[in-house]
């Protein structure tokens, strides 16, 4: 019974393995020095506007897409020196003369283009955080303004770059972009007519953007569908409601739109009493209750003013229905609500005062009895 053959290894194993390790050892110093370059041309620049952590990614890029173009490029001579006939339909020196020269090319334009949206996308970061400085309603509504503004701008600016260095290396791969921009001019202007609705959509996206109607991290009622908005984009909006339902619409399809935490926000409470309480004595008591919320110390600082009595709003079929609101930061109107709902329950317990609730009175009527005889 014979046994299968082992595989033979070829007999230049141990050369190309020498040449592979001697061109990857070259590519890792060349890397080395690219990444310590690039860490003092960049330099507290990098630090003070990508932010420690991108810094260093945006380092590392720089290091690796350097050792792959310096493995490309000492990979073909260091198999020539070893004696390896490399057969890959043309000349290991056409390859390594191409990946030295355009190779190295295709590859610096590409970190350029890392680099510049990762700068960029440092100092919108940075530019938002320093309109956010403060505690206050105005940063608050600064934060808002930033976080929409810089969503978009990034996005922009990071297409054009990317769609810049695209047709750069096509132009170094000897690619001609005329037609390339000529089709595109055309395919533009065809969707320009035939896609109307898109148009439509992008220019009302950036009226929305430019006027400050709505702002990421608002709430907003748009065409009766209410949520946090999480993204404004120039196409679509997106609106998480309270049961965590992602609603995407489309700008152009915006009919209304409500703002319910622009600058400041009111919460309005109805309050029914019985029929045969004094409405000033329910006044006084809900004034205490807005004085005592008012000086906590959680709460206090969410309230803008003193709470405002409306009066008497409603005569019911069992309540006299009264009117408050209390105005207060954005986005805290409800737990703000909540916690006066709370206290005026306790206090209206605490007063005797009495919140009626629907019943029925059924009265019955009894009829004498006739005599039997």
């Amino acid at each position: 019974m014979q046994t299968p053959a082992s595989p033979t290894l070829p007999p230049n194993v141990l050369e190309i393995t020498l040449a592979i390790a001697l061109a990857a050892a070259l590519a890792g110093t060349l890397a080395l020095v690219a990444s310590r370059l690039a860490r003092r041309v960049l330099g507290s620049l990098a630090r003070e506007t990508l932010g420690e952590p991108l810094a260093r990614g945006t380092l590392r890029v720089v290091r690796a897409m350097t050792f792959v173009v310096g493995f490309a490029v000492f990979a073909f001579p260091a198999l020539d020196l070893a004696g390896v006939d490399v057969r890959v339909g043309l000349q290991s020196e056409d390859l390594g003369r191409w990946a030295a020269e355009t190779g190295v090319r295709i590859a610096a334009i590409l970190v350029l283009a890392f680099i510049v949206v990762r700068l960029l996308a440092g100092v919108i970061v940075r530019a938002e955080r320093e309109m956010s400085i403060g505690t206050g309603l105005d940063a608050l509504e600064r934060r808002k303004r930033a976080q929409t503004l810089a969503s978009v701008v990034r996005r922009a600016l990071s297409a054009l770059i990317w769609t810049t260095a695209v047709l750069i290396v096509l132009r170094e791969l000897d690619v001609d972009i005329t037609p390339v921009l000529t089709g595109a001019g055309i395919v533009g202007l065809a969707i320009g007519f035939g896609a109307q609705t898109l148009v439509r959509d992008v220019i009302s996206g950036f009226f929305l953007i430019i006027e400050d109607q709505v702002r990421v991290g608002d709430v907003a009622l748009v065409n009766d569908i209410g949520g946090l908005v999480e993204q404004i984009n120039l196409r679509t909006i997106v609106l998480r409601d309270l049961e965590g339902a992602v609603h995407v619409i489309p700008n152009g399809e915006i009919k209304t739109l409500s703002n319910r935490t622009k600058d400041y926000s009111y919460y309005v409470i109805d309050v029914g009493v019985d029929y045969g309480e004094d409405t000033d004595r329910v006044i006084a008591a809900v004034k205490g209750v807005g004085a005592e919320l008012g000086a906590d110390p959680v709460h206090g600082p969410n309230i803008l003013e003193p709470i405002e009595i409306m009066g008497v709003d409603d005569f019911k079929d069992s309540s006299v229905s009264m009117k408050f609101r209390i105005k207060t930061v954005p986005l805290k109107q409800w737990e703000v609500g909540r916690e006066l709902r709370r206290r005026i329950k306790r206090a209206f317990d605490a007063e005797g005062i009495r919140i009626p609730f629907p019943q029925v009175e059924v009265h019955v009527k009894r009829e004498d009895a006739r005599d039997s005889s």
